[in-house]
């Protein structure tokens, strides 16, 4: 959540800093903020409650505010109400430095408390101002020790990006469990919370480890450890278009999203499938590890638990393990039962989610070996893990996941086959039939993404329904859970998912005349007992629309008030076709509603503070 830019270079970095913060807009935020240096201004701030273009107004696109170093920042309120004071960047009393900042500072309380007894005066009600005014207490003419007191002093997650008036030529950047890079151009450098922010201006990129400080200037970076000892850092390139990052045509971000889901999985999955066989060279896992292996864990947030809630079922199925998928936000608090042949399966799309970081720490300190999913190369829990399998789902800018999540369901298809060929627990035959299959995926994704207009017109019967739910049995049931968050996410509709089965034991006295239950029904082993399902909520009086494939549709209608369809595959497959109806049918419900379908209220897309 929040969003930093900082340029240093020769242009006015105004403009250039208001477009990186229009990039990281997908994050969530409630205002905005820029502090730039110049020669004969000083140093200068602009700030704004609101979206992004009222402080563009204001500073007429950055044009008003000269200089040729700045910082940028979108806020995501936490401490202090979203307002022109709280908004960064904060600045000390002094008006020597400005600090931008994304996570929370732990023990702001103790240390505002200890510069009031030293006559320091506050303005706002923010964590941050703590920051800029321990500064200044700090600072005696040396910019880097001044911030070496001030990290010795805080507690909490944090990345800042600072400017010093006294040290125009400099901008100096630190992380500590919250994201930053640095991109590394010619006669120019930039740091920023994410890369989408610097991939106009420069495909090199290097990413700050926790505890690390840099210190940009025209000229280059030079990162230093904690101790101030000089840290060469690996630069990386970055691959992708920046067109990746653009509506490219389409109204919103995640409409795009959803339709480029078939090439996503094409990606993610193709280059790993080799004359027949998943082949993930990457991983260092053999048949003896996984037959000691007496657990594997699950572990995410969002949409990424309830990958992992249809990853169970299947690898389950496939290695005759016991698969537990845990919250991450639990899993630190829980004591767990992890052991050295404990396996963790992290699952994270920005690869820095707080929680899910955190957790994974514990899961290793307890002596689990780490596996990850993520989508963004050298992201902090890619780099802390045992071993990481990327998906190429290229940027997603919607706060509201879809080609993410869908990747991270191949992924997790992809590892079921490759660990259950180790162990020996699945036959050639299926195993072949699954690879068959994974093959013919995307083409059946396609159809399916055919029939938007007839989801959009589901979607214009119920938009103004209060309340929905979703009810499913196994498979189903999990990706019914992200059909229904995918809802309530992006148009603020009341839904809850169940699994169909607990209907009778309290669930069904919420159904009455008119509720509108989404019954999914593909996975053909339970379809007859779920139908019993449909006929409870239907004899109370629910309008029930039905998905299941097309080898089941003539069964379904007889029942239910709408149906849509999905082709027919091999059943641990169906999670990947049965969801993108799901997120059309969110999609236009939001749409029918007038929601911001890209920048949903409240939510940030990545979330990296407790």
């Amino acid at each position: 959540m929040c969003g930093i830019v900082g340029f240093i270079g020769k242009e006015e970095a105004g403009p250039i800093l208001l477009d990186g913060l229009s990039r990281l807009e997908y994050r969530g935020y409630d205002s905005a903020g820029l502090a730039i240096y110049g020669q004969e201004q000083g140093l200068q701030v602009a700030k704004a409650k609101g979206r992004l273009k009222v402080l563009s107004d204001l500073t007429q696109g950055g044009e008003t505010i000269h200089g040729t170093v700045g910082l940028g920042h979108t806020r995501w309120a936490t401490h202090g109400e979203p307002s022109d004071v709280n908004s960064h960047p904060q600045v000390s009393g002094d008006g020597r430095f400005a600090v931008v900042h994304n996570g929370i500072i732990e023990n702001y309380v103790e240390i505002k408390e200890f510069l009031e007894r030293q006559g320091v005066k506050f303005i706002s009600q923010t964590d941050t101002e703590v920051v800029a005014q321990l500064l200044e207490h700090y600072y005696e003419g040396d910019l880097l020790d001044a911030v070496m007191k001030v990290l010795h002093r805080i507690d909490g997650a944090y990345a800042f990006g600072i400017i010093c008036a006294d040290c125009p030529d400099k901008l100096v950047a630190v992380r500590k469990d919250s994201p930053l890079i640095l991109g590394h151009g010619e006669g120019f450098n930039l740091l920023a919370s994410d890369v989408t922010a610097v991939i106009k201006y420069t495909r090199e990129v290097s990413y700050l480890d926790d505890g690390e400080v840099a210190v940009l200037t025209t000229d280059g970076i030079q990162v230093y450890d904690g101790y101030l000892q000089p840290v060469e850092k690996e630069l990386c390139h970055v691959d992708w278009e920046i067109s990746a990052a653009e509506k490219g045509g389409y109204e919103h971000f995640m409409a795009k999203e959803i339709m480029e889901q078939p090439e996503a999985f094409r990606k993610t999955v193709f280059p790993r499938l080799k004359e027949g066989k998943v082949v993930l060279d990457d991983l260092s896992f053999d048949a003896e590890y996984l037959r000691r292996m007496d657990k594997l864990y699950v572990i995410a947030c969002g949409s990424s638990y309830h990958v992992g809630m249809a990853a169970k079922y299947n690898l389950e199925k496939l290695l005759r393990k016991p698969v537990e998928v845990t919250l991450a936000s639990e899993f630190r608090y829980c004591d767990p039962i992890v052991t050295e042949n404990t396996l963790v399966l992290v699952i994270s799309q920005s690869g820095e989610t707080i929680d899910t970081l955190a957790a994974m720490r514990e899961a290793r300190r307890l002596g689990a070996r780490v596996l990850s999913i993520v989508n963004v190369v050298g992201s902090t829990i890619a780099r802390e893990s045992d071993d990481v399998i990327y998906t190429w789902a290229g940027p997603e800018i919607a706060v509201a996941t879809t080609k993410a999540y869908s990747t991270q369901l191949a992924v997790t298809y992809l590892i079921g086959l490759y660990f259950a060929d180790l162990l020996g627990t699945i036959t050639k035959t299926e195993y072949d039939e699954l690879v068959s299959e994974l093959l013919l995926l995307p083409t059946k994704l396609e159809a399916v993404l055919e029939q938007r207009e007839r989801i959009q017109y589901m979607a214009s019967l119920y938009f103004n329904h209060p309340s929905i739910f979703f009810i499913g049995r196994n498979l189903d049931y999990a990706v019914g859970m992200e059909g229904s968050l995918k809802l309530k996410e992006i148009s603020y509709i009341h839904s809850e998912a169940y699994a169909a089965g607990e209907l009778k034991h309290g669930t069904i006295s919420l159904i009455e005349p008119g509720t509108l239950v989404v019954a999914l029904a593909s996975y053909s082993p339970l379809f007859e007992k779920l139908m019993s399902n449909v006929v409870e909520v239907k004899s109370r009086g629910a309008d029930v629309l039905g998905l299941t494939v097309e080898s089941r549709e003539e069964a379904m209608a007889k029942t239910v008030d709408h149906t849509i369809v999905v082709p027919d595959t091999h059943p641990m497959l169906l999670p990947s076709l049965d969801v993108l109806p799901l997120q059309l049918f969110a999609y236009y419900v939001a749409l029918q509603r007038g929601c911001d379908i890209d920048k949903p209220r409240n939510l940030a897309k990545s979330v990296t503070v407790e």
